[in-house]
């Protein structure tokens, strides 16, 4: 998205918009399209002004942000979205409806750059396409997998992921270079990701299989998988079996 980014904030707290529109004036190529402060008000502004970012919040009288994004018409130029509020427990809704991005207050100038260049790398027709996907089919698509690191929340590809790793109520993803808390538990991310590549193998573990490189035996029924970035699991006696009959030992 070259040129100028036009964006529309929507918050219902006139304390909350003037803060980041103070932040954006400090952006370069950043224009403020408008202000709402409500929902109704943000669709009308969105369908006449059409921004290329929407600063949307979350919970705001009688429609929140995320039923603001499920009534954009997929005939309409749809802007880029970015979900800015308080609470953080909605990160999974926010980026199921269509956002690219999920901001907590007090947003930092640091986040909120990153926000705006995320919004730069998406055009209209792409985040079209990607709201009308989730509307269409009611469920968010299983191979996209949200990660929070600190306050940031990171949308991940299921191929991305090497591993999910349970560490008591914890559970944690495995990537080629980081390691994020997951936003679900162990069982959820088994259901979401079926007929996938990733297997549980572990009452505490479910991997790509795609990323597995070694098998060695530990004892008649135990096995140990390396994966590509050399990360070690032991395979439970229980799940064996169908570890050896998926890779086609």
């Amino acid at each position: 998205m070259a040129g100028t980014l036009r964006v529309l904030i929507v918050d219902d707290e006139p304390v909350a918009r003037s803060i980041l529109r103070e932040e954006l004036s400090t952006f370069d190529d950043v224009e403020i399209a408008g202000e709402a402060e409500n929902g109704e008000v943000a669709l009308r502004r969105i369908r006449s002004e059409k921004p290329d970012l929407v600063l949307l919040d979350l919970q705001m009288p009688s429609m929140g942000g995320l039923e603001v994004v499920r009534r954009l018409k997929q005939g309409d130029t749809l802007p880029a979205i970015v979900i800015v509020t308080a609470w953080d427990q909605h990160a999974i809704q926010a980026f199921e409806a269509g956002a690219i991005d999920y901001l907590l207050k007090p947003v930092s100038r640091e986040r909120l750059a990153e926000a705006v260049g995320r919004a730069r790398r998406f055009s209209g027709r792409e985040t079209a396409e990607q709201v009308a996907r989730i509307q269409e089919i009611g469920n968010p698509p299983a191979r996209r997998i949200v990660g929070r690191h600190g306050s940031e929340y990171i949308l991940l590809n299921a191929d991305e992921v090497f591993a999910f790793q349970s560490e008591g109520d914890l559970v944690w993803i495995i990537t080629a270079r980081n390691k994020l808390l997951a936003t679900q538990t162990l069982k959820v991310l088994e259901e979401r990701l079926a007929n996938t590549s990733f297997q549980r193998i572990h009452r505490n573990a479910l991997v790509n299989i795609d990323q597995v490189r070694k098998m060695s035996t530990l004892t008649s029924q135990r096995w140990l998988v390396t994966l590509s970035n050399k990360m070690e699991f032991v395979v439970s006696k229980r799940q064996a079996r169908s570890i050896r009959h998926l890779l086609n030992w």
